[in-house]
């Protein structure tokens, strides 16, 4: 009787193009489809409440495509290494299959793992299942890495196109004596209160909402996406990144969709906006580039300049930051889009992530941090590069001298306040020429909108051209100090 092999699920949850499984299927192997839940594995970033509410329902969605395919879920909880030793004791397996994960410590409880069992026999295959390359394949003329992603893209268009995504098995040959499995709920993975109620109501994780997704990307995203990315009162997002952070769905997955549309496409307009949207794609492959060659800076600046930057501890100013009681109005549609949904736009995460660490001098490290509770796309790479961009102390980023007005973004990407009224309510009957600046509103026009400023809706925390002026200052004495 041929051995089994072992099937270990992670950050690659699903069928499609998912090389592990495919190996499987190639070599007839029958496969012990695996998943451990291990948060003490990761990083020291363990999962945030958000992660966890869809790791539950991504988790759930596998194992009932899963039993479609007359297969199951072994889910267990611990030690991987002493999990899988467990099972393969169990199954007699001979074969240990997954899909890599870059994550510094990840990737180091992968090369324990592969040396312990290599030494006592099993065969250990490993795969790329969550990104188009390699992270270090792309270099510059000096064997180094990137640190500007315009040079790191164009690297990228010249070299191979990525894989073909391999389809989705007909059939699985599972391993018939299933070994034993904890219940999903002793996971204990989603919260007791109802706090998740907005999320449950804005997402559908697994395949079911990858293919609504898709669904969306190709017949209103890709058209417009040039102009309406940048508008958090539009549409205009795939919404992708849960799905792709979980490995719900393949880059090489999304790349090949997008790619076809453009091959189809007569419209011009249409090329440009799909090409624009495969550079996302792009920069999600640069922040996985830099997390594997900086792993230092999930915690620490990628330039040391900004080491001794003179960062402010103000828990009053954070808490209103979370709470979005800031008194500007962009700022807490955006957290309140992010605490209800667990989702936040873009566009939105660069004007609070600047308000943050330039209007009140907390450290970028404390935002990550929320973020990575409160979002459901909590992605190390992707969160780290997001928050050193908008510190300014990280690759490509935007000079610290950038400084993101709250109220001139608002202004330019949601003009008729539709964003704003719908996240901060009491807001809804202002003018719109004030949606964005309320304190600029006369008392009866305030009181026309039923809107006592300081009761209602909080004054501004800090004065923006008074913060601005103040957070060069810092920059001046952090640069002093080299």
């Amino acid at each position: 009787m041929t051995k089994p092999a072992i099937l270990w699920f992670r950050q690659d949850l699903r069928l499609a193009d998912n090389p592990a499984l495919t190996d499987a299927i190639e070599n007839e192997k029958a496969v012990v489809p695996v998943y451990i839940y291990a948060p003490e594995e990761d990083d020291g970033w363990p999962p945030g409440s958000a992660t966890k509410w869809w790791l539950h329902h991504s988790l759930q969605a596998l194992s009932d495509e899963l039993e479609e395919h007359n297969s199951y879920l072994v889910i267990r909880s611990g030690d991987s290494l002493a999990q899988l030793q467990t099972i393969i004791k169990r199954t007699g397996a001979d074969t240990l299959l997954f899909n890599k994960r870059y994550e510094p410590e990840a990737h180091e409880i992968e090369e324990k793992i592969t040396a312990k069992l290599s030494k006592s026999g099993i065969i250990v295959r490993s795969f790329n299942g969550s990104l188009m390359r390699e992270p270090g394949l792309i270099r510059n003329k000096e064997g180094k890495s990137f640190k500007v992603f315009t040079a790191y893209w164009r690297n990228c268009l010249a070299a191979n196109q990525p894989r073909q995504p391999l389809p989705a098995p007909k059939s699985i040959k599972t391993f018939k004596d299933r070994p034993e499995s904890i219940a999903l709920e002793q996971l204990a993975l989603e919260p007791k209160i109802k706090w998740a109620k907005g999320i449950s109501e804005a997402w559908q994780p697994g395949s079911k909402g990858v293919h609504k997704s898709l669904k969306h990307l190709t017949e209103s995203v890709i058209h417009d996406y040039g102009d309406s990315r940048n508008r958090p009162d539009q549409n205009g997002v795939s919404r992708f990144s849960p799905h792709l952070h979980f490995g719900e769905v393949s880059p090489n997955m999304i790349w090949h969709v997008v790619s076809e549309a453009l091959r189809t496409t007569s419209s011009a307009k249409t090329k440009t906006n799909a090409s624009i949207y495969l550079k996302e794609i792009g920069w999600r492959e640069f922040a996985y580039d830099l997390l594997v060659n900086f792993p230092y800076s999930t915690n620490e600046p990628l330039y040391e300049d900004y080491a001794n930057f003179p960062f402010l501890k103000d828990a009053h100013a954070l808490k209103a930051w979370q709470k979005g009681l800031t008194g500007y109005p962009m700022v807490d549609a955006g957290m309140r889009e992010l605490w209800h949904t667990g989702w936040m736009h873009n566009r939105v995460r660069m004007i609070v992530g600047s308000f943050l660490v330039k209007d009140l001098l907390l450290p970028w490290q404390v935002g990550a941090k929320w973020f990575w509770d409160t979002l459901v796309d909590a992605d190390l790479a992707s969160n780290t590069m997001g928050w050193q961009w908008v510190a300014g102390c990280g690759a490509d980023a935007a000079p610290y001298f950038r400084i993101f007005n709250p109220i001139s973004q608002g202004a330019k990407f949601d003009p008729d306040g539709k964003y704003v009224r719908k996240w901060v309510p009491e807001l809804a009957k202002v003018p719109t020429k004030y949606i964005h600046s309320p304190w600029l509103a006369s008392k009866d026009e305030l009181r026309q909108a039923g809107v006592e400023l300081g009761k209602d809706y909080p004054l501004p925390i800090v004065d923006h051209a008074f913060a601005r002026t103040r957070a060069l200052a810092a920059l001046k004495e952090a640069k002093s100090k080299i």
